[in-house]
């Protein structure tokens, strides 16, 4: 087994903890080593909030060659875009054009589609593509945030629906009249719809890094028998990924690849405490 970030092109050791390398080749590495210990990649193209439609256009291209690439080397992988990458500040019928382009390929290829959520702004527009490509492709899922005051009503539009719902807490800062702002809040909004998807869903993916919230999801499941994954993200917690996926649980790292790595990276320190201290460490040892 090996969770060991891989070390390529011009990204520094302390950055390939987080992120997998510049280019295609280089993430199917990484989640060739990530199947070799139970644990399935989430590959996501670093970039995002493209004004240009030729930009968004370019990135569409590389998920639906990625796309090709897994089902040819049979990876247990797939993709997650976000709706600013590919077209969404262009334009609503550019971000459904190109996702509708990216998820033919998936069909193509067997393969699943994870539509990221980015902030309050986007949500209706995000939902109601998701929509418009799950009701013909069910293979294809959706992150939900759980700070947002609207999620309750998300979900029960979304557990109408095919597909998967990834429930996380959210990393975006919206104004507080969307959102709820207290960590507490947050926690209970989170444990709350893990309850009402475990109860109302075929399938939940637990986006999480939180003990607490996992074992929370382990004991929704056994009361009510929905299956789930559990998602975290590279460089996070990896340890407890690969002890999760040994107990025989699903398991998915969601693997950040692409040349935009430093803002990702710098946004990863910025996030946790134990990131900064591992960074620090990792440069006085370096």
């Amino acid at each position: 087994m090996s969770g060991t970030p891989l070390h390529t092109g011009m990204i520094p050791p302390i950055a390939n903890n987080f992120v997998a390398g510049e280019d295609v080749p280089s993430v199917l590495e990484h989640t060739r080593d990530l199947n070799a210990g139970g644990v399935g990649g989430i590959l996501n193209l670093l970039g995002e909030h493209y004004d240009d439609r030729a930009n968004a256009a370019a990135d569409a291209a590389v998920y639906k060659e990625l796309l090709a690439q897994i089902g040819e080397a049979e990876l247990d992988a797939c993709v997650s875009v976000k709706p600013s990458q590919i077209g969404l500040d262009v334009g609503a019928a550019t971000f459904e054009e190109n996702l509708g382009d990216i998820v033919d390929a998936a069909a193509e290829h067997g393969a699943f589609v994870w539509v990221d959520m980015e902030d309050h702004t986007t949500i209706d527009t995000t939902l109601d593509a998701f929509e418009a490509n799950v009701t013909e492709y069910p293979e294809m899922g959706l992150c939900v945030q759980s700070n947002m005051r609207r999620t309750r009503e998300d979900l029960e539009r979304l557990v109408e629906l095919p597909g998967t719902v990834r429930l996380v807490k959210g990393a975006y800062d919206p104004p507080k009249e969307f959102a709820y702002k207290d960590k507490a809040d947050v926690n209970r909004a989170y444990r709350e719809d893990l309850a009402f998807l475990f109860e109302h869903a075929d399938h939940v993916a637990v986006g999480s890094h939180d003990p607490e919230m996992i074992q929370h999801a382990k004991e929704l499941h056994d009361e009510h028998g929905t299956p789930f994954e559990v998602q975290m993200l590279m460089g996070v917690r990896e340890e407890a990924q690969f002890a999760l996926a040994d107990e025989g649980y699903d398991v998915y790292q969601y693997v950040p690849f692409g040349d935009k790595w430093l803002s990702y990276f710098y946004r990863r320190i910025r996030e946790r405490k134990e990131n900064v201290l591992f960074a620090a460490r990792a440069v006085l040892s370096g």
